[in-house]
C-alpha cells in the first residue's frame, strides 16, 4: 500500500533532513535555516561556552534582536545585553539587532531573515510567527540553540499536523485577532499539544502577510509546535525586496494525512474577547461589554504592526482616551512606528492620548514597563492573559483586538467596536510591515 503524501510540515522536515518522507513520532537530525534569540541569549551563550564551544558554525544564520527589557532599567539586565553585544561583535554576527529595534520575531519577519519553506529556530515560544510566511517556525529551548549554534543541527520530533480551512470573509470590525480567541476557546489551550497548525482553505489565500502573522503567532497558545501557511502570491509579494534567503516554496500534497481537519466560517465570526485567567476564555464582545479598564495595551508581536495601529487609529481620530485609562501604544518595530508616523496614524493617537514607549515587548512581557496595579483591568492586544503575566498577580488581563482595545480606551468600559462609524467599512489589506 503506498503511503500518503507529506504535510507542510513534513516537507520542510524532509528537505531540512534530507530524508525522503518523515513520519509523525519519528526522531531525525535536521539542519535549521536560521536561527534567532533575543535578551534571552544569555542563556544561549551559557549553554553554547558549557559545550566548549568556540565559535558559532553559521554565523551568516544566526540573529540576536534585544526586546525583552529595552531600555536596560537594572545592572543585570544592562549587564546581560552588554554580554550579548560582545558575543554578537566576536562571533561576527551580522545580523544584530540592538535595543528598540524592535520585537524580534516582527523583525525577523520584515528584515526578509524569515524564508518560505526554511526551517526556522529560536529560543522563545512565539517563533510560530515565522509561519505566516511559509516557514516552519520553530520555539526551542536555549540549551537547544546553544546546541544548533555549536554543532549546526539538532534533534526534531516530527509532529501530526491539524488542517484549519478558513472559509467566507471577515465582516465589518471582525479580525484575525478574533478568529484566533474563537479558534483557542473552541479547542482549549492544550487542544493542539505538539502538533502543527496548517492554515489553508480559499479565505487563507485573502490574508494578509500580517494576519497570517497574528494567526501562527497565536499558535502558541494553543500549545501547537507551529502554526504554517503554505507558500503564494501573498507571501512572495511581501518578500519582494526583502528577503536575504535563498525561499523553498511548499504546498502540502493534496493526500496529506492530518490528525483532525476543522473548518472556521469567516462570515460567522464576532468580535471576541479572552476573559482574564487564559487565553481560552474567550467570548463575543457583546456578553463583556460594561466591564470597567484601566490600562488599555496596544502592542507585541501579536498585534501591533502598521495595519494593526491603523484600525486602532480610525476609531480614535477626534476621539479622547477616557479620563482614568491609560492608552499604551508600542509598535512592534521602528519600521513600524516611522511609518505610523508617515502616514499620520501616530500623530492620530498621540492627540487621542496615547502613550508611546520604545519598540519591544513592552508591557506584555511585565518585566519593566506598564505594571498594573492590584485590582485593575488591562485591556490588551498581546497573546496572554494568565495571572501575573503583566507583573502583578492580583491584576486581571484581558486580550482583544486592537479595534475593540482602542473602542473601549475611549468610553473606559470593554466595547464593541462596531459601534464606531469608522467600524462600519473594513480596512484595506495591509501587510502590516
Amino acid at each position: 500500500m503506498a503511503e500518503s503524501g507529506l504535510t507542510l510540515a513534513q516537507k520542510v522536515l524532509a528537505r531540512a533532513a534530507g530524508i525522503a518522507a518523515p513520519r509523525p513520532g519519528e526522531i531525525i537530525e535536521a539542519r535549521p535555516d536560521f536561527s534567532y534569540s533575543h535578551d534571552f541569549a544569555v542563556y544561549v551563550i551559557d549553554a553554547f561556552e558549557r559545550m566548549g564551544a568556540r565559535r558559532v558554525v553559521q554565523p551568516d544564520r544566526v540573529a540576536i534582536c534585544l526586546d525583552h527589557v529595552i531600555p536596560a532599567d537594572n545592572r543585570r539586565d544592562a549587564n546581560n545585553h552588554a554580554r550579548i553585544r560582545t558575543f554578537a561583535r566576536d562571533q561576527g554576527l551580522r545580523h544584530f539587532f540592538d535595543a528598540g529595534t524592535g520585537i524580534a520575531h516582527q523583525v525577523m519577519f520584515e528584515k526578509g531573515l524569515v524564508a518560505p519553506g526554511s526551517l526556522v529556530i529560536a529560543s522563545d515560544s512565539h517563533t510560530p510567527s515565522g509561519g505566516a510566511l511559509g516557514a516552519l517556525a520553530l520555539g526551542v529551548g536555549e540549551t537547544e540553540l546553544g546546541f544548533a549554534w555549536a554543532t549546526g543541527f539538532l534533534w526534531i520530533r516530527v509532529p501530526a499536523s491539524i488542517r484549519i480551512s478558513l472559509e467566507g470573509r471577515f465582516q465589518p470590525g471582525v479580525y484575525a485577532k478574533d478568529m484566533m480567541l474563537y479558534l483557542i476557546a473552541k479547542l482549549g489551550v492544550l487542544g493542539a499539544v505538539y502538533e502543527v497548525l496548517e492554515y489553508g482553505g480559499p479565505a487563507a489565500a485573502t490574508l494578509s502577510a500580517s494576519e497570517r502573522f497574528t494567526l501562527c503567532n497565536m499558535s502558541a497558545e494553543l500549545g501547537a509546535k507551529t502554526g504554517v501557511f503554505p507558500y503564494d502570491p501573498i507571501t512572495s509579494d511581501f518578500l519582494d525586496g526583502r528577503a536575504q534567503f535563498d525561499s523553498h516554496p511548499l504546498q502540502p500534497d493534496p493526500d496529506a494525512t492530518y490528525s483532525r481537519e476543522l473548518t472556521v466560517n469567516l462570515d460567522a465570526l464576532e468580535p471576541m474577547i479572552a476573559l482574564p485567567g487564559r487565553e481560552d476564555r474567550g467570548v463575543p464582545v457583546t456578553e463583556a461589554t460594561g466591564r470597567a479598564v484601566q490600562q488599555v495595551f496596544i502592542g507585541s508581536c501579536t498585534n501591533a504592526r502598521t495595519d494593526d495601529l491603523a484600525i486602532a487609529a480610525r476609531i480614535l481620530r477626534g476621539q479622547q482616551v477616557r479620563s482614568g485609562v491609560r492608552l499604551i501604544v508600542v509598535p512592534a518595530s521602528r519600521a513600524v512606528m516611522a511609518e505610523t508616523a508617515q502616514n499620520g496614524d501616530l500623530a492620530t493617537l498621540l492627540e487621542a492620548g496615547a502613550t508611546f514607549m520604545p519598540s519591544g515587548c513592552a508591557v506584555c512581557a511585565g518585566t519593566h514597563q506598564g505594571v498594573l496595579a492590584d485590582g485593575e483591568l488591562c485591556l490588551s492586544t498581546s497573546n496572554r492573559n494568565a495571572p501575573g503575566r503583566m507583573g502583578n498577580r492580583h491584576a486581571e488581563i484581558a486580550l482583544c483586538s486592537p479595534a475593540t482595545a482602542a473602542a473601549s480606551a475611549i468610553t473606559g468600559v470593554v466595547t464593541d467596536a462596531r459601534e464606531f462609524a469608522g467600524e462600519q467599512t473594513p480596512p484595506a489589506a495591509a501587510d502590516g510591515g
